[in-house]
């Protein structure tokens, strides 16, 4: 039999992976040993093995995780769904990428700061945006704004503006929301003479933009995102935003309103939000709503400060049907299920609105993404609760 095998060391050696981790995919699970000796221990493998571990090397070498390349060498020949795999590790590799370019961007300016002080010169960004949007933008946020004293970066709402597009994003470490809406105009101004906060001022006193390809991100105080919220009910076409130079603005309907940013580090959310969901399901709002809030809850400790919490249980059968999993039912063969805090699948469906929603599930251990159908750019987030298993 040994003739027609190759030794783990000469797999290692015509493959490019080292034997340590042959030992390692050995003992994963994904390329076992055609045979080992019973005697030795010692593991030989078939020769059509050769290509699954040249395939796994050049796996590892675009850093694609255990997960990944356990689907891929597990996938049926001529689906796709390698390829799919694959196709998703590089949309991650490139986002990468382009975040790590933001951020040498950013980078480069602190460093141009320090060098230079005394010349440094703060930029204020201003530009223009669809009232009605910002207003729903702020409605799909505000509710995961975080208030916990012991991390102030999370208390309020990051505005991060790249290009002709303004991203809204709030979380309290236990969900995450985000929307997204369009930058409408943008022209390069200088910074207005300063206005109290709350005080009224005609409708254009903030300048008309930012450059296009303009990039800043700040943390507005909840209490200055409230007030931007009243403004937006006069029924104002555009609302006109100035962020930067440690300050932001908002002018609508005859009236402007200023403050302070947070001086502090947003937490990287795009890292937190490349989703890789395996279901896709689409329901009502509204029937889903009304089935979390007749169905069945467990109190499990989650939550801030790992207080006890109501959990809602969301269960996915074998045919796609979505439902919330009885207390103690143990789950069919197939079913999909992921555990959330009761209060926050509320809170985010609320926030939603009462079109069709898609939820997007991966396991019992992965985030669950709501979006609002037609809204891609806007959606929530909820991490998973662990229930324990039944002794």
């Amino acid at each position: 039999m040994e003739s027609d095998l190759r030794s783990i060391g000469e797999l290692a050696r015509d493959s490019g992976l080292g034997v340590s981790a042959l030992r390692f995919y050995d003992g994963a699970g994904v390329l076992t040993p055609a045979w080992v000796d019973p005697q030795t221990g010692y593991r030989w493998y078939a020769p059509g093995q050769l290509a699954d571990a040249r395939l796994i090397c050049r796996l590892r070498r675009v850093g694609l995780p255990l997960a990944g390349i356990r689907a891929v060498l597990g996938a049926a020949p001529g689906s796709g769904a390698a390829r799919q795999v694959v196709d998703a590790h590089l949309r991650r590799l490139e986002d990468g990428l382009a975040d790590a370019r933001r951020e040498l961007s950013l980078i480069r300016r602190l460093i141009d700061q320090r060098e230079n002080p005394v010349t440094a010169t703060p930029v204020e960004h201003r530009f223009t945006v669809p009232a009605h949007e910002l207003a729903a933008a702020l409605d799909a946020v505000r509710f995961a704004v975080g208030g916990d004293p012991e991390v102030p970066m999370l208390s309020g709402v990051l505005f991060d503006l790249d290009g002709g597009l303004l991203r809204l994003v709030a979380t309290d470490r236990y969900r995450m929301a985000l929307a997204e809406l369009p930058v409408t105009s943008g022209l390069p101004g200088a910074s207005e003479p300063p206005v109290a906060s709350g005080s009224a001022a005609p409708s254009g006193s903030v300048g008309a933009g930012a450059p296009a390809g303009s990039s800043v991100a700040a943390i507005v105080p909840t209490a200055l995102v409230d007030g931007v919220r009243a403004l937006l009910g006069s029924g104002a076409e555009h609302a006109e935003l100035a962020l930067g130079a440690g300050r932001f603005r908002a002018g609508t309907g005859g009236h402007l309103i200023e403050g302070a940013t947070l001086d502090h580090d947003y937490p990287d959310y795009r890292s937190l939000v490349r989703l890789d969901p395996v279901h896709r399901v689409g329901l009502p709002a509204t029937e889903l709503r009304g089935a979390v809030e007749s169905g069945a809850t467990r109190s499990l400790p989650s939550g801030p400060h790992g207080a006890a919490c109501e959990v809602t249980v969301l269960a996915l059968d074998g045919d796609g049907r979505l439902s919330v999993a009885a207390d103690g039912a143990e789950p069919a063969p197939g079913d999909v299920r992921v555990a959330v805090n009761r209060d926050f699948l509320l809170d985010a469906l609320r926030a939603g609105g009462p079109e069709q929603l898609v939820l997007e599930i991966t396991g019992p251990i992965a985030p669950l993404a709501i979006r609002t159908a037609g809204r891609d750019g806007t959606y929530s987030i909820l991490m998973p609760i662990r229930v324990p298993e039944p002794v």
